[in-house]
C-alpha cells in the first residue's frame, strides 16, 4: 500500500497561476515514480479518467471542476547534470527557472530564455514551451513517459513531432516521468549575467507577479498577438474579473475573483475584435480543462 495522499473535493484554484478552477474529485501529488505507479493502478481499478496538472501556469480549469483523479507532478523533482558531457536529467516537476539557474550555475548554455517561464519542465516539453526565438525541443534528447496502462517507454525527441507550441504529447495520454537535455559548455559567469539579463527584461515587459496563465494566444507568426490586441483597442478591456493587462496584451490577469467564464468570454471577445479588424483567428495557447 502506498503512504501517498489521496484527495477529495479540493479546490484546483490552488493548483493553477490563475488562481481559478473548481474542485478536484481526486487529486494526488506523488513525490517519486513508484507514487504515480499506485495511482495509475488505482485509476485502472475504479475506472476512473485521469488529468496531469504540472505548475498549472497554462492552464483555464472550469469552475464545476474535474471527474476522476487529477495528478499533480510538481512534487516529482530531481536534477542530475554532467558538466563534461554537457547533459541534464530532470524529473518532470522540476521547475524551469530552477532548471535555467542551475544550467548556467554549472556553465551550460541553452537555457537562458528558460528562467522567466513560471512551469515544469514536464509542461513545458508537452506545450513545447519558448521565448525570444527559442524553444524547449530543440535541446531534447529523449524523455521517459509511462502511460496509463502503466507501460514505461524512452521516446527521441524526433518521434515527438514538435511544432510552435505543439507536440504529440497533447494528443496522448501519457506522463511525462524525466527529461534528458543536451546543452552546451560555456562560461558559467557569462551565462548566469545573460540568465538574470533575460528575467529583468521580462520582470518589465509582462505582468509577472499578477495571477495569469502566461501568454493566452499563440502568435500568428510572422504577427504578433500582442500587438494585434493593442492595435484594436482591448488593452487593459475587463471582463467580469477577468482584465486584459495594460502590459503585455497577450496576458488575461484575474483581478477581482475572475471565473472560469469571465475568462473564457474575455478570450471569445479577443477573438471576435481581432478577426473583424484583421481576418486572422488567434488560437489559444493556454489549455481548457472540464468545459
Amino acid at each position: 500500500m502506498s503512504s501517498i495522499q489521496l484527495e477529495k473535493n479540493i479546490s484546483l484554484s490552488k493548483f493553477t497561476t490563475w488562481r481559478i478552477g473548481g474542485p478536484a474529485e481526486w487529486i494526488a501529488q506523488p513525490k517519486n515514480i513508484e507514487e504515480i505507479q499506485y495511482l495509475i493502478n488505482w485509476i485502472n481499478e475504479k475506472k476512473i479518467p485521469c488529468n496531469i496538472i504540472g505548475a498549472g501556469s497554462n492552464l483555464l480549469i472550469n469552475d464545476k471542476g474535474i471527474k476522476g483523479l487529477s495528478i499533480c507532478m510538481r512534487n516529482l523533482k530531481g536534477i542530475q547534470i554532467d558538466k563534461n558531457n554537457a547533459i541534464i536529467e530532470v524529473l518532470s516537476g522540476e521547475m524551469l527557472p530552477t532548471l535555467a539557474r542551475k544550467a548556467a550555475a554549472s556553465g551550460l548554455h541553452g537555457l537562458e530564455w528558460a528562467v522567466g517561464i513560471p512551469g515544469t519542465i514536464g509542461g513545458a516539453i508537452v506545450m513545447n514551451a519558448g521565448a525570444q526565438e527559442h524553444c524547449i525541443s530543440s535541446y531534447l534528447e529523449s524523455i521517459t513517459t509511462l502511460s496509463l496502462k502503466g507501460e514505461y517507454k524512452i521516446r527521441k525527441a524526433k518521434d515527438l513531432n514538435f511544432g510552435y507550441r505543439d507536440s504529440l504529447l497533447q494528443n496522448e495520454q501519457l506522463i511525462v516521468v524525466s527529461v534528458r537535455l543536451k546543452l552546451a559548455k560555456g562560461h558559467a559567469e557569462k551565462i548566469r549575467q545573460v540568465t538574470t539579463e533575460n528575467l529583468n527584461h521580462r520582470l518589465k515587459t509582462q505582468p509577472y507577479t499578477a495571477q495569469t496563465c502566461g501568454s493566452v494566444f499563440r502568435n500568428p507568426e510572422p504577427l504578433k498577438a500582442a500587438k494585434l490586441i493593442e492595435e484594436v483597442g482591448l488593452k487593459g478591456f475587463r471582463f467580469g474579473g477577468a482584465e486584459i493587462s495594460k502590459i503585455h496584451s497577450n496576458f488575461i490577469i484575474n483581478v477581482n475573483k475572475a471565473s472560469s467564464c469571465d475568462v473564457r468570454e474575455l478570450i471569445k471577445h479577443i477573438q471576435k475584435k481581432v478577426f473583424n479588424s484583421y481576418g486572422i483567428l488567434l488560437e489559444t495557447e493556454v489549455k481548457q480543462c472540464g468545459f
